[in-house]
């Protein structure tokens, strides 16, 4: 990939995950990539702060920057996509925006992924709604103390058909509804190239109308969501657009790797990894 200059990280939830999580901030340090992201890495919506600490030091040792962290989103391996809409899971949102913005502002990250929520059976989806709109506002303004931003995106719908955001539009119409109902102007897109194209989008035009809302990248080609270059998604092509229209943020390496993690990176040339060359 030749064809623009922005930044890359590492996803550890979904790379490296031949390691043991907290040996994998090394070992993207030792692929060449000094700027990594993380889903929420902790079994509880508070973790110890021993937990929290290792976590951290983790991080320091391996001389890697956080630039990308989600809020705890239930239990993502048994089919949970998120908090904020789940009346039943409210409280352990809320209760889990002080742990993030606090892990932020220890490491500096900037941009706080708070993924929206399946559908739930037996609940008005208005109430939802309503319910997503008020929880964004809590963490949005909590995340403005630390400097942050909070991120909100579509995913694949055939994989996560009762998660309601599809599009970057349907993104899009939230914050709006945030923006107008609360003030807070710090919600942004998180424009995942591989589910924006699960779900037919034209990414062209999504880059075009969306780019000043876009707040981080993330990539895996399509179909398969596995490294660039084992898809149909001109990746490259895509992420020159992005940054002709204007975007200076991330793009967040989120793929399933085919074989070792470390050997995936064959379509980065390594001195395109280091953030810190810019």
């Amino acid at each position: 990939m030749t064809a623009h200059d922005l930044r890359f990280d590492v996803n550890l939830s979904i790379l490296f995950t031949e390691l043991p999580l907290l040996q994998r901030p090394a070992a993207a340090a030792a692929a060449g990539f000094d700027a990594v992201e993380f889903w929420w890495p902790f079994a509880e919506p508070v973790p110890a702060d021993r937990d929290v600490t290792a976590f951290l030091n983790a991080l320091d040792h391996a001389g890697v920057r956080l630039v990308g962290l989600n809020f705890d989103a239930g239990d993502m391996a048994a089919g949970d996509r998120g908090l904020l809409s789940q009346p039943a899971n409210s409280v352990r949102f809320r209760a889990n925006i002080d742990a993030a913005v606090g892990i932020a502002e220890a490491t500096g990250c900037r941009a706080l992924n708070a993924l929206y929520g399946n559908r739930v059976d037996g609940v008005d989806p208005a109430e939802q709604d309503d319910l997503a709109a008020e929880n964004l506002a809590l963490a949005a303004e909590a995340a403005a103390g630390a400097g942050a931003i909070v991120l909100l995106e579509p995913l694949n719908s055939a994989q996560n058909p009762a998660y309601p955001l599809a599009t970057a539009a349907d993104v899009r119409a939230v914050i709006d509804r945030v923006r107008v109902g609360s003030g807070q102007h710090n919600v942004r897109l998180l424009c995942d190239l591989y589910h924006l194209a699960s779900n037919g989008e034209d990414l062209e035009k999504v880059i075009t109308t969306h780019t000043g809302h876009i707040g981080h990248v993330q990539i895996a080609d399509a179909p398969g969501r596995n490294q660039p270059g084992t898809g149909e998604l001109d990746l490259d092509g895509l992420l020159a657009q992005l940054e002709r229209a204007g975007y200076r943020g991330y793009v967040g390496c989120e793929y399933k790797p085919l074989g070792p993690s470390a050997d995936s990176f064959g379509w980065l040339p390594r001195e395109r990894r280091p953030s810190t060359r810019l």
